[in-house]
């Protein structure tokens, strides 16, 4: 079977309630119009336009059917208009909540490509995802760490998807616009109490971190050298809530992937959810360290120094996985799949074969 994407060398369970399935109203309309599809590669025209919206990330354009000719994924299948067998299976994914944006994205232009395949997902932590894959509860984990040597001997392959910048941000109010790692190292350790101490404010210095068992949390402390020495005043369980604490928090400072505080909500985007998700980011600002800030151009060119890759885990070599898998991470590795990442605030990797 063609060898996909490559695997990534490293650098040193949650209910049924939780899940999250994706597209089901666009998926009828693909089958009805037989023309909705995402943008870019895999012989798919019409790659521009894009929406950071996950919801808005594809778009209707002609199709090129011969890279579907190709067995079904499981479960069986059913004939198209045109006599082909449609792909037909599931896709368990669980894992990293820093990375629920990117696989929404994904999750919802892969099902207009293959109405046929379900998607679902959960988003519940690095490790989480990890013991999913080893329990044969889902068939991809998605984390935000490397995986560690015990996890590599239980057989797990891990696939660099994209990369990820970490950004320290704090309270739009706050007027500290930069600090040196020392700084944030003295912070974190509880060395810097007040924000006086950096040219802020008379405003005592309140640290937000993710929970234990967060590949966020794990590799921001390993990065800054402060690994369990972090004196958290919260320690919240996803991306979003330590976005929402921050911004509503006087004093606050924390870490986030990029990629949560890259989507706005567009002009249109007054009301309901999008807006309240637009003001909460729009009341949180990150900061340069050492004089660099934390972008995605600045990530690709290896500037900033808080980056990491986005990791997708298998329980095994993607030879031995289903048709679904396959095409998910060939799905991934597209023009349009690493498009997607781009546009949800990542950096795009190109695969690369490693041991």
């Amino acid at each position: 079977m063609e060898q996909l994407g490559g695997r990534h060398k490293p650098a040193g369970a949650a209910s049924l309630d939780g899940r999250k399935r994706f597209g089901r109203g666009k998926r009828l309309a693909a089958e009805a119009l037989a023309a909705v599809v995402c943008l870019g590669g895999l012989g798919i025209t019409g790659a521009d336009n894009l929406q950071t919206d996950s919801g808005e990330l594809c778009r209707d354009s002609e199709i090129s059917r011969e890279s579907e000719r190709m067995p079904q994924a499981s479960g069986g299948g059913q004939r198209a208009e045109d006599g082909r067998e449609e792909l037909t299976g599931s896709l368990e994914l669980a894992g990293s909540s820093s990375m629920e944006k990117l696989t929404d994205a994904l999750a919802e232009c892969f099902m207009e490509r293959y109405p046929g395949i379900i998607v679902t997902a959960q988003f519940t932590g690095s490790s989480a995802g990890i013991e999913s894959v080893l329990q044969g509860r889902a068939d991809i984990a998605m984390i935000s760490r490397d995986l560690s040597e015990e996890e590599m001997a239980e057989g797990l392959a891990a696939y660099e998807v994209a990369l990820d910048g970490i950004a320290v941000c704090v309270d739009s109010e706050n007027p500290v616009a930069e600090m040196t790692q020392q700084q944030l190292r003295d912070i974190c350790t509880g060395k810097i109490t007040n924000w006086s101490a950096l040219g802020g404010g008379d405003i005592p210095v309140v640290l937000i971190g993710r929970e234990a068992g967060s590949g966020t949390r794990e590799t921001f402390e390993e990065m800054l050298g402060v690994s369990g020495r972090c004196t958290y005043a919260n320690e919240l369980d996803s991306s979003g809530a330590v976005l929402a604490r921050i911004a509503s928090t006087p004093g606050a400072v924390g870490y986030l992937s990029l990629d949560v505080l890259h989507a706005a909500a567009g002009p249109e985007e007054t009301k309901g959810e999008k807006g309240r998700e637009s003001d909460v980011r729009n009341r949180v600002r990150a900061v340069a360290l050492d004089g660099v800030p934390p972008t995605a151009e600045n990530v690709r060119d290896g500037k900033y120094p808080f980056s990491r890759p986005l990791l997708m885990v298998t329980g095994g070599e993607l030879s031995a996985g289903s048709h679904a898998v396959m095409l998910w991470f060939r799905y991934v590795y597209s023009e349009e799949g690493q498009s997607i990442a781009e546009k949800v605030g990542l950096v795009r990797k190109a695969p690369e074969k490693t041991q």
